[in-house]
């Protein structure tokens, strides 16, 4: 019994230290947290997979070159893809192209990939969550993180029009992107 209240006391002291299971990661460098209107997204970044493009986001990030940026393109049961500043899917940030990073991680529900054209060296900015596996981008596309916390979140993100593949009319947006050490405690 004394071993219980002890365990319990401990767990409540480490929750008030900022120590639980989601908050646990905001002391991580490369945490990010993306707030929508319906709530956060916690991803977690993989430099150990994408340096390069770890880096670039993580720039932009600390930029809030994400801030108010759309959704602008959403498949049910695929994924949500924003990152670009004309919210057309043809724009960019004023920061280099990388070259791809493709890694073995597979694309699995809460993956975060690198968004690019026909050519395999062109991401920049652009990134997309896939709402469910993706095995079919696995080597093709850059795994740069996943999300950790919010995949409730993720799956509000109004879907666009099958039709248009997945173009958005008014579509949702990131209200605010932050690194995790970078948030107001």
């Amino acid at each position: 019994m004394k071993r219980m209240i002890l365990a319990g006391f401990a767990l409540a002291f480490a929750f008030a230290l900022g120590l639980g299971a989601p908050q646990a990661r905001a002391a991580d460098k490369d945490t990010v947290f993306l707030d929508t209107k319906d709530g956060r997204i916690v991803i977690r970044l993989r430099p150990d997979l994408a340096p390069k493009h770890v880096a670039q986001i993580e720039t932009l990030t600390k930029k809030g070159f994400y801030d108010g940026i759309v959704f602008h393109r959403v498949i049910d049961g695929f994924m949500a893809q924003t990152g670009d500043p004309t919210g057309t899917g043809t724009g960019k940030s004023d920061l280099p192209n990388i070259k791809a990073e493709f890694s073995a991680t597979p694309f699995k529900r809460g993956t975060v990939g690198m968004a690019r054209s026909s050519d395999p060296d062109s991401a920049n900015s652009q990134f997309f969550i896939v709402f469910a596996d993706a095995p079919f981008l696995n080597g093709k596309y850059t795994v740069v993180g996943e999300v950790v916390s919010g995949m409730d979140v993720v799956d509000k993100i109004k879907k666009g029009a099958t039709e248009q593949n997945g173009a958005v009319s008014q579509p949702d947006k990131i209200v605010k992107m932050q690194m995790a050490t970078d948030a107001k405690k």
